[in-house]
């Protein structure tokens, strides 16, 4: 079966990235310094991450998530994005979900454009979640656990052969009509007049579930329809738009009907009902079902295949990296805080019956060290330096010390058999708050939430660093309608979560801080905001916050 597998694996691959012929940059002789955007009232300032203090931060990055369609344009988010930042993301745009397809054809052409260009130009990628339970190859690995095709055999129900009955009434249930046995192109038929209605087939058990075939040969003289029952089921043909069946004068046909019985019937019949057209006159009815076809996959069966797809995927991902990105997150958002465990720590997420989950089949314990393991091996098979590979789990809910509690706790055990976790990517929802009280335990949050994740000694990332702005009515404020005074405030509060982050976490664990929205979408979460109706960008109060923020002042 594996075999199968890899042989219907393919990969798709660009040959040459099509540079932009866009003014920002060229990759001829390329410059992101200044970037292109509108730089009016900041026009003094520098590239954001040239600001970064490197002796008391050395290892501090700041990161942006772009969308990769637009990064490859190589315009204005290109240049916006590697003159500023020194880290970028890519989010689901490089999960399997958007990679892999149905039938296991693997599309790396985007992510092959970035890494190419990335060489020629000098930037660093931060690997998307290898695995997670959302945005994940769902179609693939439902084919792949999908049940196996078997042999079985048919079952009978019933079979008549009107061939052998004598001519005179129908001693089976007739419903209208005068309903006979007569003879009819040289053998005995069961003749059905029009406007008759009669059972022509009945006396078999249903076996609740199947799905059964009825045959039967018949002949008219002038074309007919009729209408079909399969116990108490009313079976549509193709005749007509109320679901009529048909047969056309002059020669024998056959017909096959298939169908389940109605909901609660055990009795087994075939009820012909005729609508219109001349008698129509039947031979030869037989009535069977084959069973499933199928079987489940073994619990072997289906551990194996599973493994399989780990390993495809991720020989896929390291095939097209070559050692280039060296940090990843392992896994997304494995916690679910709605299931308590008997220590009181919150279980990870399991699949439903619909859709299996890699962590079901591996094993709660070893679903991290699994999929490292699979991940480093292949990470040095394609030319990487295995010691220079980052893990990290990426969460999101950490403010809730008892889910920060059970991520430490998972970690322990994933390290504990091999999984040598680097770090803790921490989604953050950050919001400035108008009202001063909610703003105060808005911030002794946050503090509280950088100290627990300073404590576990593991490198520490701080993605989705987005700040909205709340009034003191408790409503969110728009990008189009924040005031100056606001936004001073709110690009104030970017500078405390980024100088606390600085403070908290110590120098060698920070792991760095990676912006989600670089440019105001509708809400006033970016560094530049859209100027008017144009596609421009103006740097406002947070690029300036930024900047001081990272100098240390």
């Amino acid at each position: 079966m594996k075999n199968l597998y890899k042989n219907g694996l393919y990969m798709l691959v660009a040959g040459t990235l099509a540079v932009s012929c866009a003014d920002y940059n060229t990759t001829d002789n390329f410059s992101a310094e200044p970037d292109p955007t509108v730089v009016t009232p900041y026009a003094d300032l520098d590239p954001v991450k040239s600001y970064i203090d490197r002796n008391a931060n050395p290892n501090l990055t700041i990161g942006a998530t772009v969308d990769i369609k637009d990064f490859n344009k190589q315009e204005l988010v290109h240049s916006a994005a590697m003159a500023n930042f020194n880290n970028l993301s890519f989010g689901k745009t490089l999960m399997s979900g958007n990679i892999v397809s149905a039938k296991g054809v693997m599309n790396f052409i985007q992510l092959n454009d970035l890494l190419e260009h990335m060489d020629e130009v000098g930037g660093e990628v931060f690997g998307s979640p290898i695995v997670a339970n959302a945005n994940q190859a769902d179609g693939w690995i439902e084919m792949l656990t999908a049940p196996i095709e078997i042999s079985v055999d048919y079952v009978p129900g019933k079979t008549v052969n009107f061939n052998d009955s004598k001519a005179g009434a129908y001693d089976g249930t007739v419903n209208k009509g005068k309903v006979e046995i007569v003879k009819y192109d040289g053998q005995n038929t069961l003749a059905l007049p029009s406007a008759s209605s009669a059972n022509i087939i009945e006396g078999f058990t249903i076996d609740v579930g199947a799905t059964y075939t009825t045959t039967f040969w018949a002949m008219c003289d002038k074309d007919a329809s009729f209408n079909v029952t399969f116990s108490g089921n009313k079976v549509d043909g193709t005749a007509s738009a109320d679901g009529k069946w048909s047969i056309a004068a002059g020669k024998w046909q056959k017909v096959v009907i298939e169908s389940q019985a109605a909901e609660g019937v055990t009795d087994g019949y075939v009820q012909i009902d005729m609508v219109r057209g001349s008698s129509m006159y039947i031979q030869k009815v037989d009535v069977g079902y084959y069973p499933d076809n199928h079987r489940p996959q073994t619990e072997q069966e289906r551990t194996d295949t599973i493994k399989y797809a780990l390993n495809a995927w991720c020989d896929g991902l390291m095939k097209i990296n070559k050692g280039r990105i060296k940090s990843f997150d392992l896994i997304d958002e494995p916690i679910d805080d709605a299931t308590v465990l008997d220590n009181e720590m919150y279980d990870i997420k399991h699949s439903t019956p619909a859709k299996p989950f890699w962590q079901d089949v591996l094993g709660s314990d070893n679903y991290a060290p699994a999929v490292a393991n699979v991940a480093r091996t292949t990470f040095a098979k394609y030319g990487g330096n295995a010691a220079d590979l980052k893990f990290f789990i990426s969460e999101k809910g950490l403010e809730n010390p008892k889910k920060m509690e059970s991520l430490k706790y998972w970690i322990g055990i994933w390290d504990g058999k091999g999984a040598n976790i680097d770090g803790i990517n921490a989604k953050v929802n950050l919001v400035f708050y108008e009202d001063a009280a909610k703003q105060a335990e808005n911030k002794a949050a946050y503090e509280a939430l950088l100290s627990a994740l300073a404590a576990t000694g593991k490198l520490i990332r701080v993605s989705n660093f987005d700040i909205k702005y709340v009034d003191e009515t408790g409503a969110s404020v728009t990008a189009a309608k924040i005031t100056d005074e606001q936004r001073q405030k709110l690009a104030d509060y970017n500078a405390y979560a980024i100088k606390t982050y600085m403070s908290k976490i110590p120098s060698d664990k920070q792991a760095g801080i990676c912006k989600e929205n670089i440019v105001d979408s509708s809400d006033p979460v970016g560094l530049w905001t859209k100027s008017g109706k144009s596609s421009d960008w103006v740097r406002n109060a947070t690029y300036a916050a930024w900047c001081e923020a990272l100098s240390g002042k």
